[in-house]
């Protein structure tokens, strides 16, 4: 696998971009599995696999009466987070939206670097949302701990539950202290809940660890870690939540977004592939960020490269070009702009090296991005 990791990563030939889709190996299993081995792999594999999910995407027979899949992609999970309890869903929003209905106290959001997703599910809830300072997304430990051991904090919370969610990567470009924001967390009685929907795959221990993090959620569409193109999961240790007075009412929400054996054959063929994902895109994140002026977090690692344009008054220029020049082969352009909640919000443009396939990440192809962010200047 190492062996592999690297020639893909590294010693590839081509410059050409593909957009990250769910493996052959993956589509094969799933059109052998419903005996339909006759459709052709070809550049329309997953208009096949589209084809076939929908196709049965409600069908509960699938679901009730073998779930041999789902247990395998459960207990491989398990494996990655180190949480003993795992269930799978319907999509990443639907994991969220689980792990808020735990909590009857505070919900607690970074200011920018995380998910849009957090604050809109907190108002569908009619939670509380506080804001987490932080330094271009990452958490701010000092004012973290200031805020948790406020008056005012204590007051609104009054005893409740109340949880901190975060994704592993602020703006999927640096890294969280996951541990030590769990230090300060647990040391006033609050949950973390981690967004590791970037970072399933990381054989570091720092992320999507249920050691540090009470609860762990994860979107397996696309372009993600575990990428399937469908469905999602939630994980924790069963223990931590067992005093939560909801739980129980919680088993309709499980119910409601539950998946198919399908997607569950779908989530653990990808799990085998979480680890090459997402090694191959932090190491083309260093590459990039050790080779370019301007970055932001250049020390720490990503899935992604965000362009500092603060003091560059060639930002719309450059935006566009880069967009209209860094395309997959589908057409596809792997450029986000910032200011923007789910990145950062300063004057930036967002590589998204996470959303190509591994194929596509090679020295080759980095030079070539190089070539044209440097051709701007």
């Amino acid at each position: 696998m190492i062996k592999l990791f690297l020639k893909v990563c590294f010693n590839n030939d081509s410059m050409e971009f593909f957009y990250k889709k769910t493996s052959n190996k993956t589509i094969k299993n799933i059109l052998n599995f419903y005996n339909d081995s006759n459709s052709n792999l070809n550049n329309d594999s997953n208009s096949n696999l589209n084809n076939v999910i929908n196709a049965n995407y409600g069908n509960s027979h699938n679901y009730d009466d073998n779930n041999d899949f789902l247990n395998v992609a459960e207990d491989k999970i398990k494996k990655f987070t180190y949480h003993d309890t795992v269930h799978l869903v319907n999509s990443g929003n639907s994991a969220i939206l689980i792990a808020m209905s735990y909590f009857d106290g505070l919900i607690l959001i970074p200011d920018q670097g995380a998910w849009h997703g957090f604050k809109q599910i907190a108002k569908f809830l009619n939670k509380e949302i506080i804001t987490v300072k932080t330094n271009l997304g990452l958490i701010d430990l000092d004012e973290l701990n200031n805020l948790l051991s406020s008056n005012d904090f204590k007051v609104k919370n009054n005893g409740k539950k109340s949880s901190l969610f975060l994704t592993s990567f602020a703006g999927y470009t640096a890294e969280q202290n996951i541990k030590e924001i769990a230090n300060i967390c647990h040391e006033h009685g609050v949950f973390l809940v981690e967004d590791a929907s970037g970072a399933i795959g990381d054989g570091s221990g720092k992320l999507a660890n249920g050691s540090y993090s009470d609860i762990i959620v994860a979107s397996t569409g696309s372009p993600k870690m575990v990428n399937f193109g469908y469905g999602g999961f939630i994980s924790f240790n069963i223990e931590n939540l067992k005093d939560i007075n909801n739980i129980i009412n919680l088993n309709v929400l499980y119910k409601s977004f539950k998946v198919t054996n399908l997607i569950a054959l779908g989530i653990s063929s990808e799990l085998d592939l979480a680890k090459d994902n997402f090694n191959c895109a932090v190491k083309s994140s260093k590459y990039l960020k050790n080779n370019l002026e301007n970055v932001f977090h250049r020390y720490h690692r990503g899935v992604n490269v965000i362009l500092d344009y603060n003091d560059n008054l060639e930002y719309k220029n450059d935006y566009f070009q880069l967009k209209n020049k860094l395309k997959t082969v589908e057409g596809k352009s792997f450029i986000t702009k910032c200011p923007n909640y789910n990145r950062i919000k300063e004057k930036g443009i967002a590589i998204e090296l996470k959303n190509l396939d591994i194929f596509s990440l090679n020295k080759n192809s980095l030079d070539y991005i190089l070539g044209i962010i440097n051709d701007l200047k």
